[in-house]
């Protein structure tokens, strides 16, 4: 079974900083896509950032600006830099990656989750 391990979560004041990576010590295919998401008490889990074979990065408008996604599909991977960070980013925020729409070989793995606590 395929293990992504987030980490770099915590407690931090409103305005700060934290580096969320995601990493793996198995061998697999290559994802064409690894993305985080986060989840917040009594609210559905959201996608926040994402990279894409090829490269392309996207973030959602909501941390555009403060949140950058970084990573390389073929290390599998994936960092996540929260910048000037909010109260309303508390969540625990997990790693994704993901290959689809193949014949064969196509995976959805998640991390556990790594909690940010943001307090004003």
């Amino acid at each position: 079974q395929v293990q992504l391990v987030e980490s770099g979560g915590g407690s931090v004041q409103a305005g700060g900083s934290l580096r969320l990576t995601c990493e793996t010590s198995d061998d697999f295919r290559v994802p064409n896509f690894m993305g985080w998401y986060r989840q917040a008490p009594g609210k559905e889990r959201e996608f926040v950032a994402s990279i894409r074979s090829g490269g392309v990065a996207d973030v959602i408008d909501l941390v555009k600006g403060r949140f950058t996604v970084s990573g390389d599909t073929g290390d599998h991977t994936l960092t996540l830099t929260m910048n000037n960070l909010k109260p309303e980013d508390t969540a625990v925020y997990y790693c994704n990656m993901r290959r689809r729409g193949f014949v064969s070989g196509n995976f959805d793995y998640w991390g556990q989750g790594t909690q940010v606590t943001v307090s004003s």
